[in-house]
């Protein structure tokens, strides 16, 4: 499938939509708890084996993203999409079978293997041509589809938990809900298929030999004339680098730490959020209900979702390297606070979550731009999904470490907030780590630039001796 180009006067912000029809959907990942008790009663599963789909979809996300990407960038946004499409619709329905003959390993398989490629190839789809669509404004731009990615659960949980309250939580209902999953979100994915298209690079009549101009009228409604809002976005111009080159770069590798290390304090919160708020106020004269520990979970899901596109924006303004420093320095302040105070006030121990969950976001939809400063546009999506392979590692280490360590704490008497003073202080450590890791990226050595063509070389030659005459 070729990537469709852009006809004339094609306006650039029809293509976030259809970023967001792909991204939307594949955030039902995180209203994967929903499912949760349901199976766990239906199919008599313990809460690590009815963790297995979502914890699988997550490797797998990495796993396809770092495989697929190169793929990705030679067949274009339309084929990754369509892929993602099927992946991910076949996967419910799959699980859809499963949990009509309860067999759950049919569910591990679909929704974790199958529509975890889904996730990982819808995940990246958009990432390249957004960046391409919007080189003035691509932390704006990847921020506003990413930031589906987040809030997709605000939309998924609610409608899957009435969906199981209209179905049944009994095998027949579970597998009901699944069915309609996967032929809705196949129904509402097709829309950012045939919406989405690739810039046309132009040459203009008269330009200096090598100069590349993208489509005109590109802007958008309202859009303010400005860098790269009327010319559109320029072909292949300044720093680049291929994906097999970038992964050979000391930068590359300190993103790699970057994202891992925020992401898994996030992630930390976030899978336990509604047993945690629960554990710290349990002792206190004011215990959290299940219904405000229900709220906690959807305001952090808002914050994670607000966080993608308000702290990518931001990043736009005062550059990559310094917002990340915000999420992983203010991140560990943050963490220190709830671990010394947040038993003794609920407001402190919602607002630093809060912040929490919004740098968590702020940080997948902030890292396609860094790439693109980085190693600049030829194959940003390849190298993009590559860099995933963090993601994979952080969803597993995350949970883990909270987990296990309040499974212990419990085991030797201990309540409240004390079952996860230790694992707060790890997560410290891990932002630490990914705060230093921060402040050693630098410019990418020439050496590992591919090389400029030959037309633009000539171009500055000539110039560079009328210069001198």
């Amino acid at each position: 499938m070729s990537p469709p180009l852009a006809p004339p006067g094609w306006s650039r912000w029809l293509v976030p939509p259809a970023a967001l029809s792909v991204h939307l959907s594949i955030g039902q990942a995180y209203a994967w708890s929903v499912f949760k008790p349901p199976l766990e009663s239906a199919l008599d599963l313990s809460g690590t084996q009815s963790a297995l789909p979502f914890q699988l979809g997550i490797v797998m996300l990495g796993l396809s993203a770092a495989f697929g990407g190169t793929l990705v960038e030679r067949n274009g946004p339309r084929w990754a999409m369509t892929i993602a499409l099927i992946c991910f619709s076949s996967g419910f329905l799959i699980s859809a079978l499963g949990a009509a003959t309860e067999q759950y390993w049919l569910i591990v398989f679909g929704y974790g293997f199958v529509g975890g490629i889904g996730l990982g190839i819808g995940y990246i789809s958009p990432v390249s041509t957004l960046i391409k669509w919007f080189p003035d404004r691509p932390g704006m731009a990847t921020g506003i589809a990413i930031m589906g990615f987040g809030g997709g659960a605000l939309i998924a949980s609610p409608w899957s938990a009435r969906m199981l309250d209209s179905f049944g939580d009994d095998p027949t209902g579970i597998s009901l809900a699944f069915l309609v999953h996967g032929l809705t979100y196949a129904v509402f994915m097709s829309l950012g298929v045939l919406l989405v298209r690739v810039p046309r690079s132009e040459k203009p009549a008269g330009a200096a030999p090598g100069a590349d101009a993208g489509p005109a009228a590109d802007a958008g409604p309202g859009a303010a004339a400005g860098p790269g809002a009327a010319a559109g976005p320029a072909a292949l111009q300044g720093v680049q680098v291929s994906a097999r080159n970038a992964v050979r770069t000391p930068q590359f590798w300190c993103l790699w730490v970057v994202l891992c290390m925020n992401v898994t304090a996030g992630i930390g919160i976030l899978e336990k959020a509604a047993p945690m708020i629960t554990d710290f106020f349990a002792d206190t004269s004011t215990p959290v209900s299940v219904s405000a520990a229900a709220g906690f979970v959807a305001l952090l899901s808002a914050a994670n979702m607000a966080g993608r596109i308000g702290w990518s924006s931001t990043s736009d303004l005062i550059g990559r390297k310094n917002i990340y420093r915000v999420y992983l320095g203010v991140g560990a302040l943050m963490y220190l606070l709830i671990s010394q105070f947040g038993d003794s006030s609920k407001p402190l121990f919602v607002v630093c979550a809060l912040v929490i969950l919004s740098f968590y976001g702020g940080g997948f939809a902030t890292i396609p731009a860094y790439l693109k400063d980085l190693f600049g546009t030829y194959q940003v999506g390849a190298i993009h999904g590559r860099l995933l392979t963090a993601w994979s590692l952080a969803g597993v280490l995350g949970p883990l470490i909270v987990n296990w360590i309040a499974d212990h704490q419990e085991s030797a008497g201990k309540s409240g907030s004390s079952l996860y003073g230790l694992s707060f202080l790890i997560m410290i450590g891990l932002l630490v780590v990914g705060f230093v890791a921060n402040e050693l990226v630098r410019p990418v050595a020439a050496r590992h630039h591919i090389p400029a063509p030959r037309e633009s070389k000539e171009s500055t030659d000539v110039q560079q001796r009328q210069q001198s005459a």
